[in-house]
């Protein structure tokens, strides 16, 4: 079965940003024991003060999909929901690469 992979855009409210970082690293620390999660990566671009992207490879959909029925990830979801304005997408199928 092929990878499945993700870019995500988190747009916050204004200047609470590095709020949702935090919990996204959290996140992040959190993925190293779940099965199917090759790669989780919080970036900032420098060019956006309230957005925030993540880069993630994971072994297959399924895999991702039942991440998000893990309990941590649910409060997760929770808490970061009033700084968030809005989220976009990006499905990707990784096909090779440094570092994959």
């Amino acid at each position: 079965m092929s990878k499945f992979g993700l870019y995500t855009k988190f747009t916050t409210h204004e200047g609470h940003r590095d709020s949702l970082v935090e919990m996204l690293l959290e996140a992040s620390n959190g993925m190293e024991s779940v099965e199917g999660c090759d790669l989780y990566v919080v970036n900032i671009p420098d060019n956006e003060p309230d957005s925030v992207w993540v880069t993630e490879i994971w072994s297959d959909p399924s895999a991702h999909q039942a991440s998000l029925f893990l309990e941590e990830a649910k409060v997760l979801i929770q808490r970061a929901r009033p700084l968030i304005t809005g989220v976009k997408q990006i499905k990707l199928r990784p096909v090779g690469g440094k570092g994959f």
